[in-house]
């Protein structure tokens, strides 16, 4: 019987969930997205590519480790990613973001723990998907 209870629970539950991770604003999830993608951008100014790395989602990451494979800072460094200075726009959909920088365009997703960068060094193609020196699989 308390099993069954639980079951009907779950749906309510669900939904609450759901109604509270949209009730953060559109802004709100573009401002974090930006501060993270302005973190990253400033780490890799100062060469403090572990602090990059920190920045970077797991996959993209592990990614990185194993394409060149070396320790993520140093796989990094060696990426010779464009210097950013400023932002120029930022466009977050639900869980996904993109922060155009003056001279990068990285792409974000929202984890557990906060945005993290999912491919930086992003360039336009015309009729194409952006190509990322460095991107998850």
């Amino acid at each position: 019987m308390l099993e069954h209870k639980r079951l009907r629970l779950l749906p309510v539950l669900c939904v609450a969930a759901l109604a509270l991770s949209a009730c953060e604003s559109p802004g709100a999830r573009e401002d974090a997205a930006g501060r993270v993608a302005l973190a990253f951008e400033a780490a890799l100014t100062a060469d403090d590519h572990a602090g990059a790395c920190a920045l970077l989602a797991p996959v993209t990451r592990d990614q990185l480790v194993r394409d060149e494979k070396s320790a993520c800072a140093k796989a990094l460094a060696a990426e010779d990613l464009p210097r950013a200075r400023g932002m120029r726009a930022v466009e977050a959909y639900g869980r996904e973001a993109m922060v155009r920088l003056s001279g990068d365009t990285l792409f974000l997703s929202l984890f557990t723990g906060g945005w993290k960068v999912v491919a930086a060094g992003c360039t336009p193609r015309p009729d194409e998907p952006y190509e990322c020196l460095v991107k998850g699989a």
